[in-house]
């Protein structure tokens, strides 16, 4: 059993979210906004877990977020969303939050995605992962890691990863860049060679992993992700590494 915090705004949700953990066990405490959340998250001790929304009136999440990794370096927190891109993922991430959920989820994706944030998965010595690193972090619940990447005759880039699902079931998963993608890549930076070579590429294809499971909330069909276009979010991601705010 886990002592679990929830913040939102929302009284259904608080209700629905409280039902479903208690459900199975845990022993589930609520807050109506951030400051009320603060004042029972208070320095941290006996809460296992925190699910916290972002949108909400006063103080929204990353700021509640950031306020309690201050009080608690190794709080364990899992932000909610109903916002449709990974670009607040790849932000909560940098400010200490390793587990997200996006509006609507199931009971069944909700409880195992806090099942996989009790089990641990943060272990940098109180340093978050670089803002692109999905390594660490579970994005509906699902856990990335990064295999084998493969470069083309013909410029293309493959990355091969595994899917870890909330209940431990495994999928291999390959992203492919074709040629032309990667040559709208490099225009974008107008670069002819980027930033961390074989890592960079690496990184936009777990960006593009993890928009997908954050959009669709289950493994892309036959395995296989194709970005087929630089989308606004890849140009974000890029912008973000050339502009130092990644590492």
């Amino acid at each position: 059993m886990a002592h679990i915090l929830v913040i939102d705004d929302e009284s259904n949700i608080r209700m629905m979210l409280r039902i479903a953990l208690t459900h199975v066990g845990h022993a589930v405490e609520t807050a109506a906004d951030g400051y009320e959340g603060l004042e029972r998250f208070g320095n941290g001790d006996g809460w296992d877990l925190v699910i916290l929304d972002q949108r909400m009136p006063g103080l929204e999440g990353l700021e509640v977020l950031r306020e309690m990794r201050t009080r608690a370096e190794q709080a364990c927190v899992l932000m909610i969303t109903a916002f449709g891109t990974i670009d607040l993922a790849t932000e909560a991430m940098a400010a200490g939050a390793t587990n997200f959920l996006r509006k609507p989820f199931t009971v069944e994706t909700l409880r195992g995605a806090v099942s996989v944030a009790l089990g641990g998965g943060r272990d940098v010595g109180g340093v978050p992962p670089a803002p692109y690193s999905f390594d660490l972090a579970t994005v509906n619940g699902f856990r990335l890691r990064s295999m084998e990447m493969k470069t083309a005759k013909d410029g293309g880039i493959s990355q091969e990863f595994t899917v870890q699902t909330a209940v431990g079931a495994e999928h291999t998963c390959h992203v492919s860049l074709p040629a032309y993608v990667v040559e709208l890549v490099k225009a974008h930076a107008d670069l002819d060679e980027m930033p961390g070579k074989g890592r960079f590429w690496e990184a936009l294809c777990a960006e593009a992993l993890a928009n997908s499971l954050w959009q669709n909330a289950e493994v892309p069909t036959n395995g296989t992700l194709v970005v087929d276009d630089l989308t606004s979010g890849l140009r974000h991601f890029i912008d973000a590494v050339l502009s130092g705010a990644v590492k």
